[in-house]
């Protein structure tokens, strides 16, 4: 049986610098492929066995096709959503390579690094490795803000096969001395545009400018924009190019409903919902870091255990929120974009978007949380008269028109598109003014009279400034100079 899915399209191209790239590119679904097994893909046995204990039985689609060029060292530009096992289509190759080639790493060296846009991110890939990696030797750090820096020196001191890491930690690291990558031979960066996106790419292009000639770098983001497809060609050597086509960008198992309020009742609405509704684990998303923090103190007053999350928070305080938040402790959490990829918690109900994202993409990062494993989850977007245009965008993204619920005591009607083909009537314009602003002037000066000799328009005498009529006495006549 082949262990490659069945093709749709070959597309052969080549770099502008006349190096010829060879493109893959698999568009199937999660029915359409033919790998049944993962001992198929060759993987070491200690894997296979890890893989079974995980409870796996079938790779996804993007792992089929990704796993057999990487384990032939082969670079790869992949474009996948989240959710479908990417973490795992990069992880086991990297793992199988470390098993392939025993010996300890050096000190202040790694084998493989795995750059990650978010902590939350880099944590869960270290706790997939590890996972991966149970019975063996291999070992696994994570590097990232947030914590002190003397415990990770100490580690990075040891050397490690397996490096995870954010940017910005990695390069204070980079500086210090504290990490070098002389021994590194494969390179992964992961969820690669929202690393682009948080202002990265100095730091990302620094790192790759430090790794040895002829490692193997593996290049995953969920989108290919022009600026990944730059990032692409300053990184990757003839790399294997592999998309999954989703029909749909969310899941079949999520409930979208969007309750059109004005701005100002938003707050009122959430602490109805809120208490009327059987919420179990409800995360609420707002625009602001600073907005998220005053939510989530109003909703406390509302005897409601909650709490807020993002970029501001210390490591430490993050890792206890999220662990609150899954034993049931809080069950209201804020949030912001930033935090969406990072928040990995089984049995969220609810998610509601008290501030629609700007970016359409966000939404649907944001309502993956909840409908996960085949579980039903509700999406509730709050909407006010000037994030129509967003909802709108989103819904062209995910292709889903959105349910509007009317059924609460905040309702006001939303908007209709304006019809195609409709112009509306230009008014009046004038060099340097406003619509209709010249008939104004020119009424104005028709009605208006010359007093106290005034014949020029502006003149003090013809208007006053708070509008009254004023009386100006006549400047006595000059006295005639003597011959």
């Amino acid at each position: 049986m082949s262990i490659w899915p069945e093709i749709s399209c070959l597309v052969l191209g080549g770099r502008p610098e006349g190096v010829a790239l060879a493109m893959i590119v698999c568009f199937f679904s999660v029915k359409g492929t033919d790998l049944s097994d993962f001992a198929e893909l060759g993987l070491a046995g200690p894997l296979l066995k890890s893989i079974k204990r995980e409870g796996f039985t079938a790779p996804t689609p993007i792992q089929s096709i990704s796993i057999p060029p990487l384990l032939k060292g082969a670079d790869l530009m992949g474009i996948a959503h989240t959710g479908g096992g990417k973490t795992a289509a990069f992880s086991l190759p990297l793992l199988h390579k470390l098993l392939q080639t025993p010996g300890k790493p050096g000190p202040n060296r790694c084998k493989a690094l795995i750059l990650a846009p978010t902590r939350e991110l880099a944590q869960q890939i270290g706790k997939c490795i590890l996972e991966f990696s149970r019975g063996t030797k291999v070992t696994t750090t994570v590097i990232a803000g947030g914590l002190p820096y003397g415990p990770q020196i100490q580690k990075l001191r040891r050397g490690v096969d397996v490096l995870i890491a954010t940017p910005g930690r990695l390069m204070d690291h980079l500086r210090s001395g504290a990490i070098g990558f002389e021994d590194t031979s494969t390179y992964v960066l992961d969820e690669a545009d929202r690393m682009l996106d948080m202002g990265f790419i100095n730091d990302v292009m620094s790192i790759s400018n430090s790794l040895p000639e002829g490692h193997q770098t593996v290049l995953f983001s969920a989108t290919m924009s022009p600026k990944i497809k730059k990032l692409s060609r300053a990184l990757l050597d003839d790399p294997v190019h592999v998309e999954i086509e989703q029909k749909t960008t969310v899941a079949e198992t999520i409930d979208h409903k969007m309750m059109s309020v004005a701005r100002g009742n938003k707050r009122a609405l959430l602490f109805e919902l809120l208490t009327s509704l059987p919420l179990d684990k409800t995360l609420v998303f707002a625009r602001t870091k600073r907005g998220a923090d005053r939510l989530a103190k109003q909703i406390c007053g509302q005897d409601i255990a909650a709490d807020a999350i993002h970029g501001d928070k210390r490591q430490r305080q993050r890792e206890k929120i999220l662990k609150n938040f899954r034993n049931g402790k809080v069950k209201v959490l804020v949030a912001t974009d930033l935090a969406a990829r990072g928040i990995d918690v089984d049995g969220i109900t609810h998610v509601i978007n008290f501030d629609l994202p700007m970016e359409p993409e966000n939404y649907v990062h944001r309502v993956g949380r909840t409908g996960r494993a085949g579980k039903l989850g509700t999406a509730i977007s709050f909407c006010d008269m000037e994030e129509v245009v967003l909802l709108r965008d989103i819904e062209r993204l995910i292709d889903v028109p959105i349910e509007v619920d009317e059924s609460h005591a905040y309702h006001v009607p939303v908007p209709s598109a304006p019809k195609a083909g409709a112009k509306k009537k230009p008014g009046r314009k004038r060099r340097g003014g406003k619509p209709g602003a010249h008939s104004k002037k020119v009424s104005k000066q028709a009605t208006g009279k010359k007093r106290g000799g005034a014949s020029k328009q502006g003149h003090p005498a013809t208007a006053a400034s708070d509008g009254k009529r004023r009386r100006f006495k006549k400047r006595p006549a000059r006295a005639k100079q003597a011959a």
